[in-house]
C-alpha cells in the first residue's frame, strides 16, 4: 500500500508553465511573480533545483529537492532525474500530464521516505551518522528524515572504516607465445552471441581477422596490426572480444581495450559479461581505468568532511560521503555517481574532492591503503582485461614508470578515428598563464590565506627534507624558483600592464602580439578566441622570452636535482626509508616526471620565439576567451602529424594493435579510404606489416534511413535556422537530435523555440542551456520517445540511442572546420582540400551513426545548408537517399515518413 502523500507544497516549472500544489495536493497554475514569492516564503518540494530555478528566472531557488533525497537514500543507484525517471526507479505511476507533475511531488517524496522504515533497505548503514552531520547543515530534509530513522548505536562504521582495503599481489607471468585459431575463434563467438542467434557473416569474418593480432610478432618494434572498419551493427565489440578472450584462455596474458568516450568504456563493462557472467569474477577480471583525476580522493573529501567545506558544499561533501560507501570504484565522472548531483550545487564541489593538480601524498596518505585509485591501479595489473580511455594508454605508454606493472601486450583501440584528437591534446605544450600558475601551486601548495589540504613539496616530501640534506637544497631552490611563477590575480596584472615576474612578462607581450596581429576583427569583437602565428616575433617578445626561459630554468634545475636524487634513495635506501617513505618517494618522483617533462616543452617552445622554426610542429599564440571575458592566454605548440607519436611511443611497444571504428575512412573507399585511415590512425609511420579489412554494416539503409538537404535556409539567418528547427522537430514528434558547431547558435535557436515546443508537448533540452551533464541529458533523451536534444560535438561523436527516442538528426549545415593557424597548416601538409573533405566526412558520418542503431530503427537526417558539395556525400553509406529539398517539403516529408514508420514499427506512439 502506498503512503499517504506528504502535506507540504510543490511547485513544478517548465517551459510550458508553473504548477503550485498547496499542502492538501491542490494544483494551480501560477505566474512567474507569484511563484518567486510563495517559493522565497514557504520552502516547496521541487525536482531539481537548479533546473526549476532556470525556468522560474529565480537562480537562488531551494527548497526540498527530491533529487537531493533520492541521492541520500539511494546513493549509487541509477535514476533519470525527471519525473517519469523517479516514478519508474521507485515503481511508481509517473503522472502523464505536466499540470500533475506538482502533486506526483509529494507522494514520490512519501514513497522514497517510506525506505526509512523498510528492514531491508540496502543503503541503512552511514545513514544515521550521514543525517546528523547534514543536521549540523541545516540539511532541509533533516525534520523529515530523523524521525523516521532509528539510532542504530554503537554497531554503525565510520565511512572510512567500511571500506576494504587493497591487497598487493605478485607481478603477473608474461603471456605465453600461442596461436589462436581460427575456428576456435569462430565457436566461441557463436557461444557469446547465444544459441540459436542468427549467425552473421560480416560478424565472423571481423572476428577472425581480428585474431591475427594474437599471433606472435616476428621482430621487435613490429607488432601484429590491423585497422578495420566495421560498419554500425556489425557487433565489433563481441567480434574482438571473441578472439581476444581466446588467446587470453591459452596465454594468460591481459589486453588493454581503449575507448575514447565514457559511454563505450560503461558499454564494453557490460558486454564483457558475457565473458565472464558471475559477478565476482567479472569484477577480478575486468577493470575499467581512467586517468586519477576521475576518482574520489579520500583525504579530499576527510578535509570536507571535517570543516574544509561550508554551506552547499558541506551538504555535497556529506552525499558523495554515502555514495563512497556504495559505490562500485569510486569514479565520480561517467561511473556510478549520479551525474546530475554535482549540478544541483552550483560552485561544483566535486572537482575539488578528486585529485586533479597531482598531489596525492601516497603513502603518507591514512586512507591509501583503501584508495579507489590505487585499488583500481592494482586490479588492473592482475586484470585479464583493462578498458581504459585513449588518454590514459598513451599516458602509461610515454611513461611506463607511472604503469603498476607490466603494459598489456596486445592493444584494442576501439572509437580509433578518435586517435588523432586524443594524441592533439595528449602531446601537446602550452606555456599559458593557467598551466603556470599550476606548476606554481603544485611547487609552493596553499599561499595567503589559502585553505584546503592542498599541499606543496615541501611538504608532500618532510621527510626527504629532514633527512637528506642535498634533497631539502634541491626542494628550496625549486620554491625559490616557482616564486618567479604566475600567482593569484595574474590576469588582473596583465590587463592592466603591470606584469609581475617574467613569465608575466613574456604573457603581457604574447597579449600584446595577438592583439596587434589578429587578422579578423570582428572575430575580436564576438567574444571568442584569437589567435596569431609566432613568426617574426617582436623584440619585446624575444627579449620577455629570453628572461622566461631563464626563470624556468631556474626551476627545472632543482626539480631535475631532485629527481636524480630521488631515485638515489630507492635505489640505496638509507635507514629512515620505510615502506610508507618508499611508496611516498616513488609516487612523488612520477608526478616529479610529468612536471619536468612539462617545463622541458615549455623550454622547446620559447626556443622558437626569434629561432627557426620546427617542421614537426605547429606554433601560435593565442588569447582564450569565452562570451567577451579572456580567461587564459599564452604560447602554444601541437604536433604537425598527432599520429607520429602514436606510433612511435604507443604501437611500437606493443606485440598486437587492433584499430577498430565505424568510420576510419571517413566515407572514403578502396586505396583512398584506406590512406585515410592510415593518416588519422598514424598507421602510415608503422614499416610495412599493417593489414586493412572492412565490413559493411548489415543495415538497408535504402529502406531504414534517408537524408535530406534542405536548400532555401541562408546561412547565417538565425530566424528561419530557428523555423527549420522547430517546424522539422514538430514534424517528427520529437525524437530529433540537433547539432550545432556553435554554443551561441545554439543558445539563440533553443531560446527561440523551447516554449514552443514545449507546448506541443514536444520537451526540448540543450546542452550549454540546462545545467545538467551531458551524460544526464543523453539519459533523459533516451528515456523520452517525445524528447529533443540540442549539443554540440559531444553529441556528435558520444550518443547511443536505438530505438523510437531518436529518429531525427538536424545538422545546422556542413561542420566546415574552423580556420585556425593549426587547421590550415594541417591543411597544407596533408593535402589542402582533401584534408578538409576527410575532416567534414569523417564528422557527417560520425553524427549519421547516431540515427540508426538497430536493425529496426528508422530515421532520417537533415542538412540546413543551401549548398552541400556532393564530394561530402560519400560519408553516408552505399545505397541511403539522398534529397536536396526545400524546408516546406523537407517537414512534409518528414512528418509523412515518421507518421507511416511510426504506425507500422511503433504502435504504441502512433496518434
Amino acid at each position: 500500500m502506498a503512503p499517504d502523500p506528504l502535506s507540504l507544497p510543490a511547485i513544478h516549472a517548465s517551459h510550458v508553465g508553473i504548477w503550485i500544489a498547496d499542502a492538501k495536493g491542490r494544483v494551480q497554475r501560477v505566474g512567474r511573480g507569484e511563484a518567486i514569492a510563495a517559493v522565497a516564503a514557504t520552502p516547496h518540494l521541487l525536482l531539481n533545483a537548479t533546473l526549476t530555478g532556470d525556468r522560474l528566472g529565480y537562480p537562488e531557488l531551494s527548497g526540498l529537492d527530491l533529487l537531493e533525497l533520492f541521492a541520500f537514500l539511494y546513493p549509487a543507484r541509477f535514476a533519470v532525474p525527471t519525473p517519469a525517471g523517479i516514478g519508474a526507479a521507485l515503481g511508481l505511476t509517473p503522472p502523464g500530464t505536466e499540470d500533475a507533475i506538482a502533486a506526483f511531488l509529494p507522494r514520490a517524496s512519501a514513497a522514497m521516505l517510506a525506505s526509512l522504515g523498510d528492514p531491508d533497505w540496502p543503503e541503512r548503514e552511514g545513514a544515521w551518522h550521514g543525517i546528523q552531520a547534514l543536521a549540523r547543515q541545516r540539511w532541509p530534509w533533516t525534520p523529515l528524515i530523523q524521525p523516521l530513522l532509528a539510532n542504530p548505536g554503537g554497531n554503525e562504521r565510520w565511512l572510512f572504516a567500511r571500506l576494504p582495503e587493497w591487497e598487493d599481489a605478485p607481478p603477473r607471468a608474461a603471456p605465453r607465445q600461442v596461436t589462436i585459431n581460427a575456428d576456435d575463434v569462430a565457436a566461441r563467438l557463436d557461444r557469446l552471441t547465444g544459441d540459436g542467434a542468427e549467425r552473421r557473416p560480416g560478424q565472423q569474418d571481423y572476428a577472425r581477422a581480428a585474431a591475427t593480432i594474437f599471433a606472435p610478432r616476428e621482430r621487435k618494434e613490429a607488432p601484429r596490426m590491423l585497422i578495420a572498419e566495421a560498419g554500425t551493427g556489425i557487433g565489433k565489440t563481441l567480434g574482438y572480444l571473441a578472439p581476444a578472450k581466446q588467446w587470453i584462455d591459452q596465454s594468460a596474458g591481459a589486453i588493454c581495450i581503449s575507448t575514447y568516450t565514457k559511454a563505450l568504456q560503461r558499454q564494453l563493462a557490460r558486454e564483457t559479461e558475457k565473458l565472464y557472467p558471475d559477478p565476482a569474477t567479472h569484477r577480478e577480471k575486468v577493470v575499467v581505468r581512467k586517468g586519477r583525476e576521475n576518482y574520489l580522493c579520500l583525504l579530499n573529501l576527510e578535509d570536507a568532511l571535517q570543516g574544509g567545506f561550508s554551506g552547499r558544499a558541506a551538504i555535497l561533501a556529506q552525499l558523495v560521503a554515502r555514495w563512497a560507501a556504495y559505490t562500485r570504484d569510486g569514479d565520480m565522472i561517467g561511473g556510478d555517481l549520479p551525474g546530475w548531483l554535482p549540478a544541483l550545487f552550483r560552485r561544483n564541489g566535486t572537482t575539488a574532492l578528486t585529485d586533479r593538480r597531482g598531489e596525492c601524498i601516497y603513502a603518507a596518505c591514512p586512507h591509501f591503503r583503501k584508495c579507489f585509485i590505487e585499488r583500481s591501479a592494482r586490479a588492473a595489473t592482475q586484470a585479464d582485461i583493462v578498458i581504459a580511455n585513449h588518454a590514459l594508454t598513451m599516458v602509461q605508454a610515454a611513461r611506463p614508470r607511472e604503469s603498476a606493472g607490466a603494459a598489456p601486450s596486445r592493444l584494442i583501440f576501439d572509437e580509433g578515428h578518435h586517435l588523432w584528437d586524443a594524441a592533439d591534446s595528449m602531446f601537446a605544450a602550452a606555456l599559458t598563464g593557467q598551466e603556470a600558475v599550476e606548476i606554481r601551486r603544485w611547487v609552493l601548495g596553499p599561499e595567503g590565506k589559502s585553505r584546503g589540504r592542498r599541499r606543496g613539496l615541501a611538504a608532500r616530501l618532510a621527510d626527504v627534507a629532514s633527512y637528506d640534506e642535498a634533497g631539502d637544497r634541491a626542494i628550496q631552490a625549486a620554491i625559490a624558483a616557482a616564486a618567479e611563477l604566475p600567482g593569484d590575480g595574474w590576469l588582473g596584472r596583465l590587463a592592466e600592464n603591470a606584469p609581475w615576474g617574467a613569465i608575466e612578462r613574456l604573457l603581457v607581450a604574447a597579449r600584446a602580439m595577438v592583439y596587434a596581429r589578429a587578422v579578423d576583427m570582428r572575430t575580436a569583437d564576438s567574444g571568442y578566441g584569437l589567435e596569431t602565428e609566432l613568426a617574426d616575433p617582436d623584440p619585446e617578445l624575444v627579449a620577455a622570452a629570453a628572461s622566461a626561459s631563464d626563470a624556468i630554468e631556474s626551476l627545472l634545475r632543482p626539480l631535475m636535482a631532485l629527481g636524480k636524487r630521488l631515485e638515489s634513495l630507492i635505489e640505496d635506501p638509507p635507514d629512515w626509508l620505510d615502506g610508507q617513505a618508499r611508496a611516498r618517494v616513488d609516487g612523488a618522483r612520477h608526478s616529479l616526471s610529468a612536471r619536468i617533462e612539462t617545463l622541458g616543452g615549455w623550454l622547446s617552445l620559447l626556443g622558437r620565439v626569434g629561432g627557426p622554426a620546427d617542421p614537426d610542429f605547429v606554433d601560435w599564440l593565442g588569447v582564450d576567451r569565452f562570451d567577451g571575458r579572456e580567461y587564459d592566454c599564452g604560447l602554444h605548440r601541437r604536433w604537425l602529424d598527432p599520429a607520429r607519436p602514436i606510433a612511435d611511443i604507443v604501437y611500437r611497444q606493443a606485440h598486437g594493435v587492433l584499430v577498430t571504428s565505424a568510420t576510419l575512412r571517413s566515407g572514403g573507399h578502396g586505396d583512398g579510404g584506406w590512406i585515410e585511415a592510415d593518416i588519422r590512425t598514424g598507421a602510415r609511420h608503422m614499416d610495412g606489416g599493417v593489414r586493412h579489412f572492412a565490413v559493411p554494416s548489415p543495415f538497408d539503409y535504402a529502406r531504414q534511413a534517408e537524408v535530406l538537404i534542405v536548400t532555401d535556409i541562408a546561412r547565417g539567418d538565425l530566424a528561419a535556422l530557428a523555423g527549420a528547427y522547430s517546424r522539422l522537430i514538430e514534424a517528427a514528434g520529437g525524437g530529433a537530435l540537433g547539432l550545432f558547431s556553435a554554443i551561441r547558435r545554439l543558445r539563440i535557436v533553443h531560446a527561440r523555440i523551447a516554449d514552443r515546443l514545449a507546448r506541443a508537448g514536444l520537451p526540448l533540452f540543450a546542452q550549454h542551456v540546462d545545467p545538467l551533464d551531458t551524460g544526464t541529458l543523453i539519459d533523459i533523451f533516451r528515456a523520452d520517445p517525445h524528447t529533443s536534444l540540442l549539443g554540440t560535438d559531444a553529441l556528435r561523436d558520444g550518443v547511443d540511442v536505438p530505438g523510437d527516442s531518436l529518429r531525427l538528426v538536424v545538422m545546422e549545415g556542413v561542420p566546415w572546420p574552423r580556420p585556425t593557424i593549426l587547421h590550415a597548416a594541417r591543411r597544407a601538409a596533408q593535402g589542402g582540400s582533401a584534408y578538409d573533405d576527410m575532416v567534414i566526412r569523417g564528422r557527417i558520418a560520425q553524427a549519421f551513426g547516431r540515427l540508426i542503431r538497430r536493425a529496426d530503427d528508422f530515421g532520417q537526417f537533415v542538412m540546413l545548408s543551401p549548398s552541400v558539395p556532393s564530394r561530402l556525400l560519400s560519408a553516408f553509406p552505399e545505397g541511403t537517399p539522398i534529397r536536396r529539398l526545400s524546408l516546406d517539403e523537407a517537414v512534409s516529408h518528414v512528418a509523412a515518413a515518421n507518421g507511416e514508420q511510426r504506425k507500422r514499427a511503433y504502435p504504441a506512439f502512433s496518434p
